[in-house]
């Protein structure tokens, strides 16, 4: 067993209100009672696997290299889905095969992100005694990320896998001076999470025109504050892309956005500027 604790984040659609997300930890620190157990969220919204993907991808950089991140939204629990273990980066992520590492395997493709190991969990050794059809939470995913943060190699685990399943992420296009890119994530405060990058504006906050569902903007701000309560802005955000937000309110509800709507910049050239 390593010298210092292992750390295991816990990403899952079941919300706090039932015993699931704590009979998870329960299993966890049943087979390691020294790790370290994150919350990362239980408020993915019911099956949503795109808005885990997203989440996952936007946050597991932050932990320490050998982190075990395990995700568990998994509306195909109980069918002949596959369940794997991921290694990326140093990072290793336990999780079922159905799309849920879509962005990290998107930047795996683009090159941003290194090569990834990934295996099936197929070693009934490393699962609970009993494995329901309704729960591989606690039967599967749980005992194999605490077996593996006890050092338990991925080659125990099962067989080498390739080709994992990926959903269509959407991807921002430049044509001339315009970028169009769409709404991928509206978080808790309403703020709506673009899947524009801060690379794609080059740096610069002006001479931009935004348009969001019949919003227009005309500059990025550097901070909320720089525009005036209930007032819409754009910003660059956390996890380094353009969000659409409202100081002090919900873009959300102000401006009708939903995910999948368009967002669409156009760089506006001085009509001042010497010829």
């Amino acid at each position: 067993m390593n010298d210092f604790p292992r750390i295991i984040t816990l990403t899952t659609d079941f919300g706090t209100s039932d015993a699931y997300v704590g009979t998870m930890k329960g299993v966890i620190l049943g087979i390691n009672p020294n790790v370290r157990v994150v919350d990362l969220t239980h408020a993915v919204p019911p099956q949503d696997i795109h808005e885990a993907a997203f989440i996952i991808r936007s946050a597991y950089r932050y932990f320490p290299e050998g982190t075990i991140h395990t995700v568990v939204v998994d509306p195909g629990v109980g069918s002949d889905r596959q369940a794997i273990v991921c290694e990326i980066e140093g990072a290793f992520f336990v999780c079922p095969d159905n799309g849920v590492l879509s962005y990290l395997l998107q930047a795996i493709d683009d090159g941003t992100e290194h090569r990834m190991n990934a295996v099936a969990i197929q070693n009934p050794a490393y699962h609970l005694p009993q494995v329901s059809n309704t729960f591989h939470g606690r039967d599967i995913f749980a005992p194999v990320a605490a077996h593996l943060s006890r050092g338990v190699p991925l080659a125990n685990i099962g067989p080498p896998v390739e080709n994992l399943v990926q959903l269509p992420i959407p991807t921002s296009e430049v044509s001339g001076n315009t970028i169009t890119g769409q709404i991928v994530k509206i978080d808790r405060f309403g703020n709506a999470i673009t899947n524009i990058s801060e690379s794609a504006l080059a740096g610069e906050v002006s001479g931009y025109e935004i348009n969001v569902q019949g919003a227009r903007l005309t500059r990025i701000n550097r901070a909320y504050a720089e525009s005036p309560v209930g007032e819409p802005l754009a910003i660059i955000g956390s996890a380094g892309v353009l969000e659409i937000a409202v100081n002090g309110g919900s873009a959300e509800k102000q401006l009708g956005l939903k995910r999948g709507d368009a967002a669409i910049i156009r760089k506006r050239y001085d009509s001042c500027q010497k010829t």
